[in-house]
């Protein structure tokens, strides 16, 4: 026996059951930062301690949607106390853009501004209130020209931010024509506030030799570099992005950071001293984009049994006033239009209105959900013309196993689990029997009517642009034996860190205490895509197991030569429980960490992971843009007051396929947040402009997202059982995005209950969201069909709801 390794063994007698059972994924932690949140002490970019000598911004607004700035004099600004400068267009020493894609999004309005709210000039004072009463002291002089507000003006007036987008298989125009049942109309579905509890938030500070560290709550460090970088005009290495945490991103500060950043890094630049901006929240909704809100038109025909055999779909965005990330946005709607579906013949067009709004931006879903919402709201037209109950026609133009199973787009799906999934939800649901409850009770409620719906999900998993699917990470081992990681993706609640350091700890077989994970740094990993698309936990993950895999591989050869006199390979040590198991001696790990440092063993490592079998023409609109998809279904039951238009959800029950789940508690907590989140954007989140563009719904008191009064008082989330085909990391799935498409049902349940007023004979125009003003709007066109078919039964029963 080796006796200089003596003291460090530990028990040599191994517990076989013990080490088997050692896992640190697939099991439920806490958030890492949970007891950070609850007692306040987590570090957000705004409570990084100033530096002595920081300034405070603030930015001066357009109150046009579309005019020329004939002259803007800001001598008023620059005298109000405390005001230290002012900052144009002019002042910016390189570059005045920040657009994501296309160089049409300026940071400050130069001679032009194209809505309600755009940045034209920024003030810089000794305090944040003194900056943003002083923004408003500018008189500017402006020729006003003519707005297009909306998606269906900009769609007239041919106005666009982007080429048409055009997918089409089989013969959809012949196969629609010649159907025995046909349908066409149209629908608006609304767009979304992102309302982040943390805003919109930057801060500056200049460092030697032309270098800007800046503070940023962003999904995408590595953009914020380089749009701060070309705005100063300096090299990508003079520019550190650094962001611990966010409170909440859901796409909205992804693209839309940058505009914070730069201008607090051109402040910063020009008055070499430290400068924090942080607008208002009515400021930040004004300015920022949102959720893209459609218009569609449609046409489908379709068999008695309600199988689709052609559908044409022509969906316009409402884009704003520039590109942004309205592309691809667009391509996933049009990538999504499918969902579940088997469509052999299909027209799918895809128009990005150019309008003089906020350039509207990703959210959680990323156009996804846009898309799928108008194939089910057609389904949902032909179950009710055909007298069928809505799933019975969803089971039946489901995608197959091993046929009719290849996307629009040219991917074949592989993955395949709707059937069963949704077979397991209709029964742990109870689906059928409250279907017939419902029913019962709308036959005997004039006033209150109950609807109920299922609806299923299918979302591909990977960004649209292929080289966007890759990361890095670094592990770092102390000779203490704790871990330090470090990697590109960003924590804005959703757990990536928590589920990061489960993954290093796992692969080195230490307790998850041991790891932790720091910082998103620009100065660390460099070239990091965004954390967003689900992407996060896949591809950072994937990045630290890679990192941590190799590490372990080194200390595995160190201890079968240190430890092994010969007699062990280095693939038969065994890293479990924070012990380094070499044949017969069981070693604690911090000990064997201490030897592998003093033989001069590298402990540290980088990783990386590029996802495989990604490949896609844009022009062509084919190839497999997906890694795989993820798979979900939701039954919702509601209850609407057809007086006044309120609805209340009683019931939701929602089974969600992450795969083999890292850490379920983390998973099933995005699958409930994605619920209420989508819900509020069906139900109750209406964004509005006034004649004059400018955002009425700018603040919590114009804009109604969901409260906890809101949420179903009985809701079921359950994680299906399965494991993905492809090898992601631990072969679980992504959760952060699918979800959102899970309350589909309770806007179509609100439909079935408008439904029953008409004794479901007429399909409810109901646009989403769905707030009260639709539904009444909805419930009255629906008793005016009614009263068109049997005036003498329309009467009887009004008659009887006033009676009530």
């Amino acid at each position: 026996m080796n006796q200089q390794a003596e003291p460090f063994f530990t028990d040599l007698v191994r517990d076989e059951r013990e080490r088997a059972a050692f896992r640190q994924v697939h099991v439920s932690r806490p958030h890492e930062s949970a007891h950070l949140h609850v007692s306040g002490r987590a570090t957000y970019t705004d409570d990084i301690p100033l530096v002595a000598g920081t300034l405070h911004a603030a930015l001066g607004m357009s109150p046009k949607a579309h005019a020329k700035i004939v002259s803007m004099n800001v001598d008023d600004v620059r005298a109000t106390p405390g005001v230290v400068a002012v900052f144009t267009a002019d002042d910016i020493p390189g570059e005045n853009q920040c657009g994501p894609i296309i160089h049409d999004d300026p940071i400050l309005a130069d001679g032009l501004v194209q809505y309600v709210g755009q940045p034209m000039f920024i003030v810089v004072a000794t305090s944040h209130d003194t900056a943003r009463l002083a923004a408003r002291r500018a008189k500017v002089e402006f020729e006003e020209l003519p707005a297009v507000l909306t998606a269906q003006a900009a769609r007239a007036a041919n106005r666009s931010v982007l080429p048409p987008m055009k997918l089409a298989r089989g013969e959809p125009a012949a196969r629609i024509a010649h159907a025995p049942h046909r349908d066409a109309g149209e629908l608006l579905l609304g767009g979304q506030e992102q309302f982040y509890l943390e805003g919109q938030i930057a801060y500056a500070v200049p460092k030697d030799d032309d270098g800007m560290h800046v503070w940023c709550s962003t999904q995408h460090p590595t953009e914020m570099q380089h749009h701060v970088a070309h705005a100063l005009g300096v090299h990508s290495h003079n520019v550190l992005i650094e962001c611990r945490r966010m409170g909440g991103g859901f796409g909205g500060k992804e693209s839309q950071s940058a505009m914070f950043a730069c201008c607090a890094a051109i402040a910063a630049w020009k008055l070499l001293c430290p400068v924090k901006l942080r607008p208002d929240r009515d400021d930040d909704m004004l300015i920022t984009g949102k959720r893209h809100d459609f218009h569609y038109r449609y046409e489908v025909g379709y068999g008695d049994d309600g199988v689709i055999e052609g559908v044409s779909v022509d969906m316009t965005s409402r884009c704003g006033f520039s590109a942004d990330l309205s592309g691809p946005v667009m391509t996933r709607a049009v990538c999504h239009f499918d969902n579940a579906y088997w469509l052999p013949n299909v027209d799918i067009a895809g128009f990005c209105g150019k309008t003089h709004t906020q350039s509207n931006t990703a959210f959680r879903g990323f156009g996804g959900p846009q898309g799928a919402f108008a194939i089910e709201y057609i389904i949902d037209n032909i179950a009710r013309s055909l007298k069928l109950d809505p799933l019975d026609v969803r089971r039946r133009n489901f995608y197959g196993k091993h046929e009719r199973n290849v996307t629009p787009y040219g991917q074949t799906i592989e993955d395949n689990v709707i059937h069963e999934l949704v077979e397991e939800l209709v029964t742990t649901s109870d689906y059928h029997r409250r279907r017939e409850h419902v029913r019962a009770f709308n036959a005997t409620s004039p006033i209150l009517k109950k609807g109920i719906a299922m609806t299923p999900v299918k979302f591909g998993i990977a960004f649209n642009v292929t080289h966007f699917n890759q990361a890095g990470a670094l592990v770092h081992i102390y000779t203490d034996g704790s871990v330090l990681v470090n990697h590109g993706g960003t924590e804005m609640g959703q757990g990536l860190n928590t589920k990061v350091a489960q993954v290093v700890a796992h692969e080195l077989g230490v307790g998850y205490a041991r790891v932790r994970v720091t910082a998103t740094d620009t100065s660390k990993v460099a070239n990091t895509s965004a954390t967003a698309a689900s992407t996060g936990s896949d591809l950072n993950g994937k990045a630290a197991q890679d990192a941590a895999r190799q590490l372990r591989e080194r200390l595995s050869t160190f201890a079968a030569d240190h430890f092994g006199e010969g007699k062990v390979k280095p693939g038969d040590v065994v890293f479990e429980n924070d012990t380094i198991y070499v044949g017969e001696l069981a070693l604690r790990f911090e000990d064997v960490i201490a030897k592998a440092y003093l033989a001069r063993v590298q402990l540290w490592s980088d990783g990386f992971y590029a996802t495989p079998k990604l490949y896609w023409d844009q022009q062509k609109l084919q190839g497999r843009p997906f890694h795989y998809y993820s798979y979900g279904a939701a039954v919702s039951e509601v209850v609407i007051d057809t007086l006044t238009g309120e609805m209340r959800v009683l019931r939701a029950d929602a089974l969600h396929d992450v795969g083999a789940s890292l850490n379920p508690a983390l998973d099933i907590g995005q699958v409930e947040g994605g619920f209420i989140q989508g819900m509020g954007w069906l139900t109750t989140e209406e964004l509005w402009w006034n004649a004059g563009g400018k955002l009425m719904t700018h603040a919590p008191s114009t804009y109604k997202i969901p409260t906890v009064n809101d949420c179903p008082p009985d809701l079921r989330v359950r994680l299906f059982d399965n494991r993905n085909a492809e090898d992601s990391i631990h072969r679980s799935k992504a959760v952060g995005e699918p979800p959102l498409l899970l309350p589909f049902s309770v806007f179509f349940a609100i439909r079935d209950a408008v439904a029953s007023v008409g004794d479901y004979e007429a399909n409810p125009p109901l646009n989403a969201p769905a707030t009260a003003e639709e539904i009444l709007k909805a419930v009255a066109a629906v008793r005016a069909a009614r009263a068109r078919r049997d005036p003498a039964g329309a009467a009887s029963a009004a008659g009887a709801g006033a009676l009530v």
